[in-house]
């Protein structure tokens, strides 16, 4: 082999290595800013949960878990950020994607415990979703509370904003409380029907600050209306330590500060 030839490979394996590096650069990471008690990581590569002590980076396809009088904060990057009650377990589906329409996308499933999530005003070409078992919340720019109990019933609590919450398709509730998918014969071409009014069963609710929906597990409304500052409900502990850190946030944001967990 010539030594032009030597050149030309360590050439392309030093650019190689470039690009991989500026495409993990670019790729976008959330990180644990707070930990209290047992807090855990699954990477999407993983079958184990690792321990995600504070500055644990957070990508995409990731879950995180706290246990048993245990709580997190992750922050999400780009202003929003979330926190975990104890023993809640979200999977961070997308962080900052772009879609094939443009968007930057990012999803976030609820699977068991209690989310409090602080979202930055969404932009036209920005989605923010989080789900539960029975209902998907598309976000607009909001502060919110999503609580999942152990048969998937799901609350939701919006304190500033609002929120559109709607109704996850039969199918798929089904395939994910059985755990799987049955085969099926799938159908050829048919005609796609144009604009319709949607039904009892496909319903979808706007749910704006200070008013709170419950959604059954079997994808029901059983109870819909308003909520005050007031309210038992909001006299917890874990209620107020995140209205207090969502001050003090608020606080370092106008000093220029951006460390929610401090």
């Amino acid at each position: 082999m010539t030594k032009r030839s030597m050149c030309m490979i360590m050439g392309l394996f030093l650019l190689g290595n470039m690009c991989i590096l500026t495409g993990a650069e670019d790729a976008k990471k959330g990180v644990v800013t707070y930990a209290d008690g047992q807090v855990k990581r699954k990477p999407i590569a993983e079958e184990g949960w690792q321990n995600a002590p504070v500055n644990t980076e957070v990508l995409s396809g990731d879950k995180v878990r706290t246990y048993i009088e245990s709580r997190a904060e992750v922050d999400l990057a780009e202003l929003d950020l979330i926190r975990l009650a104890p023993r809640t377990i979200v999977d961070i589906v997308r962080l900052y994607e772009e879609t094939k329409e443009k968007k930057v996308k990012t999803s976030l499933s609820v699977e068991q415990g209690e989310l409090w999530a602080n979202v930055h005003q969404i932009e036209a070409n920005t989605e923010f979703d989080i789900s539960a078992p029975v209902a998907a919340a598309a976000i607009t720019g909001t502060v919110l509370r999503l609580g999942v109990d152990e048969d998937s019933t799901t609350h939701l609590k919006v304190y500033e904003g609002e929120v559109q919450l709607r109704k996850k398709p039969q199918q798929i509730l089904k395939s994910e409380q059985t755990g799987s998918l049955k085969p099926t014969q799938v159908q050829g071409p048919t005609q796609v029907q144009g604009p319709r009014q949607v039904t009892a069963d496909e319903w979808v609710k706007i749910v704006k600050a200070m008013q709170e929906i419950t959604v059954s597990k079997d994808g029901e409304i059983v109870n819909f209306g308003g909520f005050t500052l007031q309210d038992a409900d909001e006299q917890t502990p874990w209620v107020k330590w995140n209205r207090e850190l969502d001050i003090r946030r608020l606080q370092n944001i106008r000093r220029g500060i951006n460390n929610p967990g401090n």
